[in-house]
């Protein structure tokens, strides 16, 4: 009878971790589908955003400076926040289109 008994709650054991295990499993998949993904999306965006950046864009930076790209280098861009007052930005910091927040308020 005791020996039933080991066998049973061995049987159990083993099904309670396969449940673990699903559930876990399951746990990643959402974190992944509502997280991971959308995160690496909006990257991609950004990054294809920054390498499209032109001469006489109005852009925003990370710093929430508004200004017009006057002049696009590899690893910097040089923006005019006002006349005849320029400033050297890194690509990195660009963060928005600023004629598309102008679109977007209409």
């Amino acid at each position: 009878m005791n020996q039933f008994l080991q066998a049973g709650a061995a049987s159990l054991m083993g099904g309670e971790s396969i449940q673990f295990i699903i559930m876990m499993v399951l746990i990643f998949g959402v974190m992944y589908f509502f997280m991971i993904r959308p995160q690496q999306k909006r990257q991609k965006e950004l990054n294809k955003f920054r390498d499209s950046l032109a001469n006489g864009m109005k852009v925003i930076t990370a710093g929430g400076i508004y200004g017009t790209i006057k002049e696009v280098k590899e690893a910097y861009v040089l923006i005019e926040i006002d006349n005849s007052v320029n400033i050297r930005i890194d690509k990195s910091m660009i963060m928005k289109d600023n004629t598309d927040l102008a679109s977007q308020a209409k």
